[in-house]
């Protein structure tokens, strides 16, 4: 079983950033994606971004948050951080991290065994 634990969520105003971070425990053992997923009030859970244990990424295909999102890792902490700058209000959403030992994209949402239990992003304009 993995455990995924998200922080970093809060409250800011658009333009400003914020880094948020999940946390992976126990059976970490070949975690190949880890990936950021949103969900507005209303709307269904989107992907963000994703990365894979070679590092490479991949992002939404939509303009909404390529050149200003970006997601890395850092295997040995078992951690994968989302680091989102210029924010917009249209960003508020709850956002939740998700890991398979699969090689899975964005559209593979419903794919992801393991979830956190996600963090509050608001920024007001």
């Amino acid at each position: 079983q993995v455990h995924l634990v998200e922080s970093g969520g809060g409250s800011v105003q658009a333009g400003g950033s914020l880094r948020l971070s999940c946390a992976a425990s126990g059976d970490t053992y070949s975690l190949n994606t880890m990936a950021w997923f949103r969900q507005a009030p209303g709307k269904e859970r989107e992907g963000v971004a994703a990365i894979y244990n070679d590092s490479s990424t991949n992002y939404a295909d939509s303009d909404s948050v390529k050149g200003r999102f970006t997601i890395s890792r850092d295997n040995s902490k078992n951690t994968v951080w989302l680091q989102m700058t210029s924010l917009k209000p249209e960003d508020t959403a709850m956002y939740y991290c998700a890991a398979d030992r699969r090689i899975l994209g964005l559209p593979s949402r419903d794919m992801f065994n393991y979830w956190g239990q996600g963090t509050q992003v608001t920024v007001s304009s």
